[in-house]
């Protein structure tokens, strides 16, 4: 299992960090390792797709609360889809990731998103929808439209990013991190509430904005 490390503007945070565990579901090659490197270590490189699962921390600093990310970047293939449920049970929020380029990595996306249904109660899990790869927008295959259309009928967070040219992917974490911390404030432990309501257009407007939760 591969593990990366990284520390992003935690310095000011005094208190003991709030750990969250993050789990990355998608298919094969929709770039769900290059998100979790931009983010890491804001680089960008092509990947041989994961084997099992990769590690990744990240200490960040989020409205003065200290927060420590553990991201498991579960592997795409079909071969790894059983091993990779073992991974995301007891997670605190998952991205369900597709490439908006490929219909069917948008299909197999909601696949995920029905065992994680099963797996868990609705306050439960931070999900976001995030739609990758916006840099192939001249072969793009699920519109805006489509992605935020799933999100919305699901109550997802949903954004459109791209590892590639680092469009909105600290977007995409920074809001699984704010509401995970609003659920926890709100209830005053565990993080638990109901229907996220998190409006995305207010986490950053990189290039076109495409991000949304109404």
């Amino acid at each position: 299992m591969a593990q990366v490390e990284g520390n992003a503007q935690a310095e000011n945070a005094s208190l003991q960090p709030h750990v969250f565990k993050v789990v990355l579901l998608g298919s094969s090659s929709v770039g769900k390792s290059s998100l979790a490197l931009r983010f890491i270590k804001n680089e960008f490189k092509e990947i041989l797709p994961t084997l099992g699962c990769a590690f990744f921390t990240q200490i960040m600093e989020m409205d003065g609360s200290a927060l420590k990310l553990e991201i498991w970047d579960t592997a795409g293939q079909e071969k790894y889809h059983s091993v990779c449920h073992l991974y995301f049970r007891g997670a605190n929020a998952a991205l369900l990731v597709y490439d908006i380029a490929d219909k069917n990595s948008f299909q197999r996306a909601q696949i995920w998103w029905k065992e994680l249904e099963n797996e868990f109660q609705p306050e439960e899990i931070v999900v976001i929808l995030v739609g990758n790869k916006t840099d192939l927008e001249d072969t793009r295959e699920v519109t805006l439209e489509e992605g935020k259309e799933f999100a919305e009928s699901n109550k997802l967070l949903f954004i459109e990013t791209s590892a590639k040219l680092n469009h909105q992917v600290t977007e995409a974490f920074s809001a699984i991190a704010r509401e995970l911390l609003k659920r926890e404030e709100q209830n005053g432990g565990p993080t638990q509430q109901k229907n996220p309501t998190l409006d995305l257009k207010n986490t950053g407007r990189a290039r076109k904005g495409k991000c949304c939760l109404d």
